[in-house]
């Protein structure tokens, strides 16, 4: 694996640190409003659903992808925390974290599906700020959807 910062082209300095994980990449943009921790517990899960990262795949050691990413091991300990109690990976002590698959997550409650809209509804309004066009955004959603 290797990492990468990217720098866009404006006036800002913005800092997006990128590994890859198997075929997967995860990128954590410094700047953002989401916690470092979610940043990462949001790829892997987009990865895990989106079959980039397959049933029984281990995951980077804690400290590798800490180091990685640039980041503290507690953050990225947090988010594979986070993930296995989602039902997401196994993590079992001495071992490293294996992918148990989108099938092993249980079906998202009413509750919990209303918070991941206005979630989406966050994420779409941060990029209407940003400048990104509408079109793209649907073509952005409509990407991830087919994935």
């Amino acid at each position: 694996m290797h990492c990468r910062v990217r720098r866009p082209v404006c006036n800002c300095i913005v800092f997006i640190y990128s590994c890859a994980v198997a075929e997967a990449n995860i990128q954590i943009e410094a700047a953002s409003t989401v916690p470092v921790y979610r940043q990462i517990v949001d790829q892997v899960r987009l990865h895990i659903g989106s079959g980039a990262l397959g049933v029984g795949e281990a995951l980077p050691s804690v400290r590798g992808l800490a180091a990685q990413l640039g980041v503290h091991f507690n953050t990225v300990a947090e988010a594979y925390r986070a993930l296995a109690e989602e039902g997401w990976i196994d993590l079992s002590h001495g071992r490293r974290a294996t992918v148990l698959g989108a099938g092993a997550v249980p079906a998202v409650r009413a509750a919990e599906a209303a918070g991941l809209r206005q979630r989406l509804r966050h994420l779409v309004a941060e990029m209407r700020l940003k400048g990104v066009d509408v079109e793209m955004i649907r073509a952005d959603v409509d990407a991830v959807l087919k994935r």
